[in-house]
């Protein structure tokens, strides 16, 4: 199987052209080639597929062999896959994603594709809908007891679940530990996203994600576009704000006036190359 691998400040993925969808069982093929040690090593797999409501497909596959909705970084790596590889021309195009049709605007220097500002999901507060089994309609600093412990969350979904935790240092956060008890917490039906974040000022944030299914990521587009919300829902900073991750930093904006996300970052392609599938179930 031909492959590329790509990151996005550090999310990596990788990417296979499937647009003659030969792969028939992505979750197997996805936990295969993540694996750090007998595999590629990746946070999981995306295929590139044929779409008759979009230019393309994006489908995600997280670490453990479950599908994801969206991902942000993974979805400009997957924009300057189709542009470098000849399958558009197009500098602006159309994404179909699990999470509905993204409109992503390649950002290019000397002619190399760098990056990409993709127009994200409206965010989602209804409690019903990130899902969450919760009394209240929105989860805005309301208080969750976690392994004994209270912590005040304000939960968003961008297409996928997420809750949103403030705190006064990332890096003395436990996050093997307590971001699998976040995941799988009784209240979040379809397990949720952590972003654990510290406010620097009104323009800036720092955080560490556990993502769902994958576990401790460099980064995630999407956290950072929840992070943005839940700091600007909480009072804490504007709507245009840049989110410092391990890997990297983006640059999220809340349009007032519209309610869509912008994200905006880099895609880098790592290499290219070919892995013997067999004893994979493809």
């Amino acid at each position: 199987m031909d492959f590329i691998k790509m990151h996005g400040i550090g999310n990596d993925y990788v990417y296979v052209n499937d647009l003659d969808e030969r792969i028939t069982n992505p979750e197997a093929v996805s936990l295969f080639v993540s694996d750090r040690h007998f595999g590629i090593g990746s946070d999981g797999l995306i295929l590139i597929r044929p779409s008759n409501r979009a230019d393309f497909m994006m489908r995600m596959y997280n670490a453990d062999g479950s599908q994801g909705a969206m991902c942000g970084n993974g979805i400009r790596c997957f924009s300057k896959f189709v542009y470098d590889e000849g399958l558009t021309i197009k500098e602006t195009l159309t994404v179909e994603t699990k999470s509905g049709i993204k409109t992503i605007e390649l950002k290019k220097v000397d002619d190399e594709v760098t990056g990409a500002r993709v127009a994200m999901e409206k965010p989602i507060l209804k409690t019903k809908d990130i899902p969450m089994v919760w009394a209240e309609e929105e989860c805005i600093n309301q208080s969750l007891q976690v392994d004994g412990k209270i912590y005040q969350i304000t939960a968003v979904s961008m297409g996928n679940p997420h809750v949103v935790v403030f705190v006064k240092n990332t890096k003395e956060i436990e996050i093997e530990k307590i971001g699998p008890s976040f995941e799988h917490h009784e209240v979040f039906p379809k397990q949720v996203n952590t972003e654990f974040i510290r406010i620097i000022d009104n323009k800036t944030i720092e955080m560490r994600v556990w993502e769902r299914g994958s576990g401790e990521t460099l980064a995630c587009g999407t956290g950072a576009c929840a992070a943005v919300v839940a700091a600007y829902l909480n009072g804490h900073t504007g709507r245009k704000v840049t989110v410092k991750l391990l890997g990297g930093d983006l640059s999220i904006e809340w349009d007032e006036k519209t309610g869509v996300i912008y994200m905006s970052g880099s895609a880098t392609t790592v290499y290219k190359g070919t892995i013997d599938l067999k004893g994979v179930e493809v």
